[in-house]
C-alpha cells in the first residue's frame, strides 16, 4: 500500500515514527532493531524531528540506517522557533549531522510559530537548491493555515496531523480539502499513545479478523487513500504487530460499529494537537 504525493513520487501507507524515542539508554538497541525490522518488512518510512529527544531521535536513527540510507525515505521537522529562512537552513544541517546522511526526503515545519510561512519557505527552498532536502511539507496546519500556504510559492508534499478514531475532527473539512487538492495527510499518534488499545469495541473488531486492537485502529487510519500512518513501536515484535494492519480490510459492518463507538464530527473543531 502506498500514498502519492503531489511530486508523483510514492511513500509506504505505513511508516514508523519516532516520537519518545531514544529516551532510554537500556532500550537503545531494541529501538535500533525495531527500526531495521520495520525496513526489512517494508515500513521504509521513518520520521523523526530535531524535537525529539533533542535531537537523540534523530541521532538513533542514523545508527539504525546507517548502512541502509537509500532504502528509506526519511522525513524531520524543524522546530518553529528555529523556522526564520537562516534558522530553518541551520537547523537542518544540524539534523543531517546527527542523521549521518546528507540530505532528508522531507522537511517539515513541526507547527506554526512567530516566524511567517513565507520566510519558511523560503528556507526550504534553499535546502532543495542546495539537494539537502528532496521536497517539504508542514505539521499541524489547519485548513485556514493550508489555505495560506498553498496560496505562496512551492509545493507542498503533506500535512501531519492528529488523527485517529479519537480525533475525527479533521474529516469535517480538511481531510476533504486535502482529497480535493491531492496533498496527503500523515497521521500520527494513530492509536493515541496506546490509549486505544483497551477499547472493548476494537476489541470486538479484532476478534473477527483474528486480528489486534492496534491493527483495527491502523487499518481504520488507513482506510482513506490519502492518509498514511506513523505508529511508534519500539521492539521488534510491536514493529510485526503493526505491519500485519496492511492485510486488514475492514468491512462495512466493523465500520459501521466504529462510528457508533467513535462518531465522526458534526461541524467543525479545532485541530488537535499532541
Amino acid at each position: 500500500m502506498t500514498v502519492l504525493l503531489p511530486s508523483g513520487e510514492t511513500i509506504p501507507s505505513l511508516g514508523m515514527g519516532t516520537w519518545m524515542m531514544a529516551e532510554d539508554d537500556a532500550r537503545r538497541a531494541g529501538e535500533v532493531a525495531a527500526l531495521r525490522a520495520g525496513l526489512d518488512l517494508g515500513l521504509t518510512l521513518i520520521d523523526t524531528a530535531e524535537m525529539y529527544g533533542d535531537g537523540a531521535a534523530e541521532s538513533l536513527v542514523g545508527e539504525a540506517i546507517a548502512e541502509r540510507r537509500d532504502e528509506v525515505f526519511l522525513v524531520s521537522k524543524v522546530l518553529p522557533g528555529n523556522a526564520s529562512t537562516a534558522g530553518t537552513v541551520r537547523a537542518c544541517e544540524a539534523s543531517l549531522r546527527r542523521l549521518g546522511t546528507d540530505r532528508v526526503d522531507l522537511y517539515l515545519l513541526h507547527w506554526r510559530g512567530r516566524f511567517p510561512l513565507a520566510e519558511t519557505l523560503d528556507g526550504f527552498a534553499a535546502l532543495v537548491e542546495a539537494g539537502k532536502i528532496r521536497h517539504w511539507g508542514v505539521s499541524n496546519l489547519d485548513l485556514a493555515g493550508m489555505r495560506e500556504l498553498t496560496a505562496l510559492p512551492g509545493f507542498c508534499q503533506t500535512n501531519q496531523i492528529l488523527y485517529n478514531l479519537t480525533r475525527r475532527g479533521p474529516e469535517h473539512d480538511l481531510l476533504p480539502w486535502h482529497a480535493e487538492t491531492g496533498i496527503p495527510v500523515m497521521a500520527y499518534s494513530p492509536v493515541e499513545q496506546g490509549r486505544l488499545l483497551g477499547s472493548p469495541v476494537l476489541a470486538s473488531v479484532a476478534r473477527r479478523h483474528d486480528a489486534t486492537a492496534a491493527q483495527v485502529a491502523l487499518a481504520w487510519v488507513l482506510r482513506l487513500p490519502h492518509v498514511n500512518a506513523i505508529p511508534k513501536a519500539g521492539t521488534v515484535e510491536h514493529v510485526r504487530d503493526n505491519a500485519r494492519a496492511l492485510d486488514l480490510t475492514l468491512t462495512d459492518e466493523d465500520l459501521a460499529e466504529l462510528d457508533r463507538a467513535f462518531p465522526p464530527p458534526s461541524g467543525p473543531e479545532p485541530l488537535a494537537m499532541l
